[in-house]
């Protein structure tokens, strides 16, 4: 497959994971372009790959969390874009809304655990691979993501005025 039909198969899905892992869509942006553009420099090598999403995947992970060590500690980031309420009469957004504000609080390795798991519907093998670890590290990872989500939830149903 060329690079060109490449991006346009997996882009969305690329920014879709980014936002969730990084809860900042602009930065989700800027993260996917450039990984896109080391990608498409690269591409005569990763399109022979078996799996080259895989690997785009990979490099969009590091990136990430390459830009959460730099500069995660230096700057406290202003109020994001899922932290403005929008108006729901069915209420279905701002369940989902609460819940990705939840996610975006989570470490940044336990949120990419929680976007590949049920946003790109990957084994823990396969996350592990994505993120350098082990699979033992992964479901450590899930298993405190979800235990913190559900204190969280909990703590939220006992006091909605927060």
């Amino acid at each position: 497959m060329d690079f060109e039909t490449y991006v346009a198969q997996s882009r969305t899905g690329l920014l879709r994971l980014a936002i969730v892992v990084t809860d900042d869509r602009e930065l989700a942006q800027d993260v996917v372009q450039e990984v896109l553009m080391k990608a498409g420099q690269r591409w005569a090598k990763i399109g022979r790959l078996d799996h080259p999403h895989a690997y785009v995947r990979r490099m969009l992970s590091n990136e990430i969390i390459s830009w959460h060590r730099k500069w995660g500690r230096v700057e406290s980031r202003p109020a994001l874009e899922l932290d403005r309420a929008i108006p729901d009469p069915a209420g279905a957004v701002d369940r989902r809304e609460a819940l990705l504000r939840e996610v975006a609080r989570l470490p940044v390795q336990q949120r990419s655990a929680i976007a590949l798991r049920y946003f790109e519907d990957l084994s823990d093998e396969q996350i592990g691979v994505v993120l350098g670890c082990r699979p033992a590290t992964v479901r450590a990872h899930l298993h405190r993501a979800l235990k913190t989500l559900r204190v969280e939830s909990t703590l939220e149903a006992l006091n909605p005025i927060r």
